[in-house]
């Protein structure tokens, strides 16, 4: 059975830009104000409404407030349409519990992929409510916990992939980088744990497994869903204000982080991601942001995903720059050892580099 889109536009020629993109993969329903849609929604209960911020009698952010604070509708996934790129309502519509946004006039690929996407999450997020309250009535067998344990894992896991391609959606040119930098962040934490330079036990408690370090890496840059995609997508070179912009992003993913521990709890997984949205900037001489940290007080796993961000940006194609070869990156990185890097983690680095290698030609 088709899934149910609902489309709230003022504008016909949107509506049917909408239907005619849509209706193949999906049952689309298209309204035209705010007021039939709650109507609508008496009856029926769609999977996803794309809904236009700018409508007469009832614009999208005051439908978005009622349908949140309605019990039986606040977990239908919203995305808002908009011809408008402003940073304060994108804040203030992820703030009120909207999933996307999708710039109008829209193409049908980018409307396809952004829906599938976000149903996928709505699919997971269900999912996962449902195992919580079956988990409730089932036996405590220890094999039947650890299965349990394995489908937890895996939903998170998920579930921050997919979050992480939504990031990544807002950008034309990091196609994969999350997972890559991840891999190799997990890469390098396995080899440090490996070596005689740093104390085994001490590593783990700090950081925890290899698995959950590497899964909580993807987020890294969960905070630039808060920067205007014109500047994400800038082809050329950044004016100051607009690196300003781009610097916010760190301390924009601790308060999104913040946001999940303050409704499911800290864990170890959301603990590490929190630290390296934070620190993944940092330097080890003191100069970078946004806290300015020197040396050791930058949290090892800040230290770690630095290494392991800059590489794949390096080996990475840029619409303002080709690829550096991976040898060229490895020079950069070392060059920069004890100024921009923490140096026993560079020469870490250094040591498993055929293996960051082997990374980035099987995940180009």
């Amino acid at each position: 059975m088709k899934k149910i889109i609902l489309v709230v536009d003022d504008n016909n020629t949107n509506l049917l830009l909408a239907r005619d993109s849509l209706s193949e993969e999906y049952k689309v329903i298209t309204l035209a104000s705010a007021k039939k849609m709650f109507t609508f929604l008496e009856k029926i209960r769609p999977d996803l409404i794309l809904l236009d911020i700018e409508m007469p009698e009832m614009d999208g952010i005051k439908a978005l407030k009622i349908l949140k604070a309605d019990e039986k509708l606040k977990d239908i996934p919203v995305m808002f349409l908009t011809i408008m790129s402003d940073q304060a309502v994108e804040i203030l519509g992820f703030q009120l519990g909207v999933v996307d946004f999708i710039a109008k006039p829209f193409s049908k690929l980018v409307l396809l992929n952004r829906i599938k996407t976000h149903l996928n999450v709505t699919s997971l997020v269900r999912q996962e409510a449902l195992r919580k309250q079956a988990e409730k009535f089932k036996a405590q067998a220890t094999e039947q916990f650890k299965k349990q344990a394995a489908l937890f894992r895996r939903l998170n896991n998920a579930i921050i992939a997919v979050l992480a391609n939504i990031i990544e959606n807002r950008s034309t040119d990091e196609t994969g980088h999350a997972e890559r930098a991840a891999s190799y962040a997990g890469l390098l934490l396995d080899a440090m744990l490996a070596s005689e330079l740093y104390d085994y036990a001490a590593l783990i408690d700090e950081i925890g497994d290899i698995a959950s370090f590497t899964s909580a890496s993807c987020l890294h840059d969960v905070g630039k869903i808060v920067i205007p995609t014109e500047i994400v997508n800038k082809l050329g070179a950044l004016t100051d204000d607009e690196f300003d912009k781009i610097k916010e992003h760190p301390l924009a993913g601790e308060k999104i982080i913040d946001q999940i521990i303050a409704t499911s709890g800290s864990v170890p997984l959301l603990k590490n991601a929190k630290i390296i949205a934070g620190y993944h900037h940092e330097r080890w001489d003191g100069t970078g942001y946004p806290y300015g940290l020197k040396g050791e007080d930058i949290p090892i796993q800040g230290r770690i995903m630095q290494i392991a961000d800059v590489y794949d940006a390096l080996i990475s194609k840029r619409p303002y720059r080709d690829p550096f070869s991976h040898e060229q990156a490895i020079a950069i990185i070392m060059a920069a050892k004890g100024t921009q890097f923490d140096p026993k983690i560079a020469e870490v680095f250094f040591k498993t580099s055929e293996q960051f290698k082997a990374i980035g030609t099987e995940n180009p």
